[in-house]
């Protein structure tokens, strides 16, 4: 009787450290990588494990975003609009 517990004592033991392995192994194969890649603020696709920076479209035209073209011209726009809709002194 007491072999048998002496094994499944060691069996026990045995599963648990390769248990223990494997659960480190997939932090590190898995889950740092990922974690370190999304704390540069790049994007992390986990089915290929690359960590890849973010391209702008403007980047790879080399057209510019015309935000301050288009704030300025909404401005305008109001500005008209209000100088049309109040009232004559």
């Amino acid at each position: 009787m007491s072999r048998i517990i002496d094994r499944l004592k060691l069996v026990f033991l045995g599963v648990f450290v390769l248990s223990l392995v494997g659960i480190f192994a997939y932090q590190a194969y898995v889950v740092w990588p990922a974690e370190r890649c999304e704390a540069q603020g790049d994007w992390w696709d986990p089915d290929g494990r690359v960590c890849a920076r973010p391209v702008l479209i403007s980047d790879i035209t080399g057209r510019t975003i015309p935000e301050r073209k288009a704030a300025e011209a909404a401005a305008a726009a109001a500005q008209a609009e209000a100088e049309k809709t109040a009232p004559a002194p």
